[in-house]
């Protein structure tokens, strides 16, 4: 198959005396299967609801990088949310980008700051907050909340 069918997995169905053919899965990936390498590259798809503002929610628990002074891993649970307005994140590609920082060094505000940076360049959201809260270390807990208004909403 190719073309537009090509981005959707087929099964033919037996109900009763009659066969159906479905398409079961969108595949977003459009035919080349998505790698399971961490990765920079965040991946996108057409907002399907662009005349309404919503909020999309995203929950990472585990999340990790290094202390960038001591090495030791840092573990942090991070709370996305944004109204998107042309374009969507791919989930998968989330959790690949995110598990690229594991063998990175990063101070927790730069390493949130540098997440919704790259989430804002890749969606051009309406709105957009990170939120990382990190575990304990050495007694102290850190939150670093970090929030994205276009320029003219800001103002």
């Amino acid at each position: 198959m190719t073309g537009f069918l090509s981005k959707y997995l087929w099964a033919d169905v037996l109900v009763g005396p009659i066969s159906y053919s479905i398409g079961l899965i969108y595949r977003e990936s459009y035919g080349d299967a998505m790698s399971t390498a961490p990765s920079k590259e965040l991946d996108t798809f057409p907002n399907p609801k662009t005349a309404r503002d919503y909020t999309i929610r995203i929950e990472t628990p585990e999340f990790t990088c290094l202390c960038p002074k001591t090495g030791q891993p840092d573990f942090a649970h991070l709370e996305l949310e944004y109204v998107p307005d042309e374009l969507c994140v791919e989930l998968k590609s989330w959790k690949l980008y995110l598990w690229s920082y594991r063998d990175e060094g990063a101070f927790h505000e730069a390493v949130t700051n540098r997440i919704l940076d790259d989430l804002v360049k890749a969606l051009s959201p309406r709105f957009a907050r990170l939120t990382a809260t990190f575990n304990v270390r050495g007694g102290v807990y850190t939150s670093v909340e970090a929030e994205y208004w276009p320029e003219d909403v800001a103002e």
